[in-house]
């Protein structure tokens, strides 16, 4: 049995103030990942007893970047996909396993006006390539913000965000495209029709209180593996950051 969490922290330091050290020892997850820590190297020291840690920081400073902490140290380790003009930003790491790879990733977003669409879609290509060419060679487990909400079902108001970021056609059809390569959302293969599970709300119009938001966090994994699929959880109530964690448990090693 193997329980990981994945949280976009919208800064580490700030989050640290709003009680993640309450939810990660409360959790004790075996794998812990974040992203959006919005560090560089050196800024914030970090006790995890009995874990061991993997940064992957964004040469911009206070922006992106993502982080692993895992009680089981990994075969291997690497940052980024391997092109460089998708590693400057601190957006993918990858830990090996005896039995599989975890990817923990902060997807680009579109931005507003979609000015970032075509780099995203350069990026989502990219990306499935680097997840199949790892599926290849042993079961993918891949996390984070993928800053999609893939059907209508995943956000409060679909009919009017239909051309805002995180919901373009273009960004759900490679989010359907990574999902054909080989790959099985775990929350809505649990619960396919559970409706307002959100993991991420605007800080305004009082969203969150209202539960107006958008499901774009995820854990995703190698079809093959669903079959230890125990469960997949959205930790709802827990605040820190305008996103919430969630979390898959797995009936392997």
């Amino acid at each position: 049995m193997i329980k990981m969490v994945s949280w976009n922290v919208n800064g580490l330091r700030a989050c640290m103030g709003k009680g993640f050290m309450d939810f990660f020892k409360d959790v004790d997850a075996d794998v812990f990942c974040i992203q959006e820590s919005k560090l560089q190297e050196g800024q914030i020291e970090l006790e995890l007893p009995g874990y061991h840690q993997y940064w992957n920081y964004a040469v911009k400073k206070g922006y992106s970047g993502t982080a692993v902490f895992t009680k089981k140290e990994p075969v291997s380790w690497k940052n980024g996909i391997g092109i460089e003009e998708h590693d400057s930003e601190g957006r993918t790491i990858t830990l090996e396993f005896q039995n599989f790879y975890l990817v923990n990733v902060y997807t680009p977003n579109a931005k507003r006006a979609l000015e970032r669409l075509p780099y995203r879609v350069e990026w989502e290509d990219a990306f499935r390539v680097y997840l199949k060419t790892l599926d290849a060679l042993k079961p993918v487990i891949v996390c984070g913000d993928m800053n999609v909400a893939h059907n209508e079902i995943d956000l409060k108001n679909p009919s009017s965000n239909h051309k805002s970021a995180g919901f373009t056609d273009e960004e759900r059809g490679k989010f359907t495209e990574l999902l054909d390569s080989g790959f099985i959302d775990t929350f809505r293969f649990l619960y396919p029709d559970e409706k307002d599970a959100y993991t991420w709300w605007s800080y305004m119009f009082n969203a969150r209180a209202k539960n107006v938001g958008w499901r774009i966090d995820y854990f995703c994994i190698s079809q093959r593996i669903k079959e230890s699929l125990s469960d997949a959880v959205i930790h709802k109530d827990i605040a820190g950051s305008d996103h919430c964690p969630v979390e898959i448990i797995l009936n392997m090693d």
